[in-house]
């Protein structure tokens, strides 16, 4: 199977201020209510896509996109072959699937998406 971008996040110090401008720039607009400390944004097309505040422990805002795959702990196992790096391993999201987040070997983060099965 193809593994295509499935979604994105914009990992913000102010998720208010970041909502308002790609709002207004892109005309997307954004869910508050669905999960909790989240913001869905749908853009209108795939892929949707997400906004947070930035956790402390993460040294600056970025932009994360993930890619979906069949499995994850599979995909990781390439992943370590290849020289990258598990930083986040395959982990729960209730209702959606599970995700994982990798650095290639250059330090790029990438994520995963593997969704619920059906």
């Amino acid at each position: 199977m193809p593994n295509p971008l499935c979604h994105f996040e914009l990992m913000t110090d102010e998720p208010e201020r970041c909502k308002a401008f790609y709002g207004s720039v892109f005309d997307w607009k954004f869910d508050d209510a669905s999960m909790p400390g989240y913001t869905l944004v749908s853009t209108g097309t795939e892929p949707s896509g997400g906004v947070f505040k930035r956790p402390d422990e993460v040294p600056g805002v970025c932009l994360n996109v993930y890619f979906q795959v069949d499995d994850i702990n599979a995909t990781l196992d390439k992943v370590v072959e290849n020289r990258g790096k598990v930083l986040v391993p395959k982990t729960e999201i209730p209702g959606v699937g599970h995700f994982a987040m990798f650095t290639d070997p250059e330090g790029v983060p990438i994520g995963l998406l593997q969704p619920k099965a059906q």
